[in-house]
């Protein structure tokens, strides 16, 4: 399953690369959510991939594919998170493939067509970049930390848009990169590029891959409290686990009345 996932990843990025950097149709799924053709190319391509392989497995991707044939497995597919970056042509998105088996997440894929790295993780195996093992960095203060984070698609009109976090978290670490990838954050995170990573309202196939690497990275993962997540939550808080009880005394000032 390792290496069909994998092979997987490769096929989409193919196609997103080829047409990286070209004019496309580009229709909006929101105000700021964007779905380009490449997008959907690249996730017909990854799902008739996965499905001809595994014809009685459960799929879920973001542009829409859907199939339920009630199986334990299910695959969780972004063609291409980063849309936003690819239609500008900025080379920050990547494809991310995950497996869950009756509700776990046992693999995960995230490939980055433009650098050529490939992310894998398998539960109880650990995390490698290009088949090396990664481990998470070893920051142990905040105000030494870099950290990832992202805003959500509704920050134009709701107030719960992790802009208060920002500000806090700005004045508090080392620096915030808002770069526009949740799953490389996460991959990022997983092998040392970032110390921490926090965002809210995202989709499962957004984190789905990108969480199991970071806890076989060696780090931790939850919710701004520190309670347990998983990938249907509204809530990620993922570090290297030195700073996360640092991160949730931030992301909980907030929330003090």
């Amino acid at each position: 399953m390792k290496q069909i996932a994998i092979q997987a990843a490769e096929a989409g990025g193919r196609v997103l690369l080829d047409h990286f950097g070209r004019q496309q149709r580009i229709d909006f799924k929101g105000a700021v959510d964007l779905v380009t053709e490449a997008d959907r190319i690249a996730e017909k391509t990854i799902v008739d991939f996965l499905g001809g392989t595994f014809p009685r497995h459960d799929i879920l991707a973001e542009e829409g594919a859907r199939v339920d044939n009630g199986s334990d497995y299910r695959w969780i597919i972004d063609p291409l998170d980063g849309t936003t970056n690819y239609a500008h042509g900025l080379p920050w998105w990547a494809v991310s493939i995950a497996l869950v088996r009756q509700g776990e997440t046992v693999l995960g894929v995230i490939h980055i067509p433009c650098s050529g790295e490939m992310f894998v993780a398998e539960q109880g195996k650990g995390c490698t970049l290009n088949d090396i093992p990664v481990r998470v960095s070893a920051t142990d203060k905040l105000d030494q930390a870099l950290l990832a984070t992202g805003f959500p698609y509704d920050r134009r009109t709701s107030k719960a848009n992790n802009f208060d976090n920002f500000t806090r978290f700005q004045q508090q670490a080392r620096a915030c990169r808002r770069a526009g990838s949740a799953c490389l954050d996460l991959a990022y995170t997983a092998c040392g590029r970032f110390d921490g990573y926090w965002e809210m309202k995202l989709k499962p196939w957004d984190v789905a891959a990108g969480l199991l690497m970071v806890a076989e990275a060696g780090g931790r993962v939850s919710d701004f409290s520190g309670g347990p997540t998983n990938i249907e939550a509204n809530e990620f808080l993922a570090s290297n686990g030195l700073i996360h009880d640092q991160m949730i005394g931030v992301l909980t000032q907030g929330r003090r009345p």
